[in-house]
């Protein structure tokens, strides 16, 4: 709401206030009708930003350039530790520019939505008891969270 001044340094305020977005997607938030051409920003760490464009148009143009530097600035995620191998643990996302060029960060992107896709088929294939609160079950309900967000 804040008007924007170019020659005006940045303060430490507006530093810790920034959203990073490495690792973020940008959608049409289809589930909020309290506004109109309202955009929905998920960031790495699954935090939830609405920001509301003037049109439709402009919304689609928000996501678009969005979704582009957040492509831009996804290096491909490290992998689990060895010890975490038995327990399910969300991949470290590093938030450094990607060294690929579009066209390998593009076949990277497909293979990993592969990958993805046959993981939670092979996890959808052994369900634990809903009722049961354990660790088990508490661990397969946060890699199903996590493979249908991803």
């Amino acid at each position: 709401q804040d008007e924007y001044k170019p020659d005006k340094d940045l303060s430490e305020v507006d530093l810790k206030n920034a959203i990073r977005v490495h690792h973020a997607l940008a959608t049409k938030a289809s589930d909020y009708s309290k506004k109109s051409n309202v955009l929905k920003l998920k960031t790495a760490d699954w935090r939830v930003f609405l920001f509301q464009a003037p049109s439709k148009e402009e919304m689609l143009s928000w996501i678009l350039r969005i979704n582009l530097v957040a492509a831009i600035f996804s290096a491909p995620a490290f992998p689990a530790a060895i010890c975490s191998m038995k327990k399910f643990c969300r991949p470290l996302l590093p938030s450094s520019m990607t060294k690929l060029c579009q066209e390998e960060q593009l076949k990277s992107h497909e293979n990993k939505m592969r990958q993805i896709a046959d993981e939670l088929a092979e996890h959808k294939l052994h369900p634990v008891e809903k009722s049961l609160k354990s660790k088990e079950a508490e661990e397969y309900r946060l890699k199903e969270h996590y493979l249908i967000f991803e």
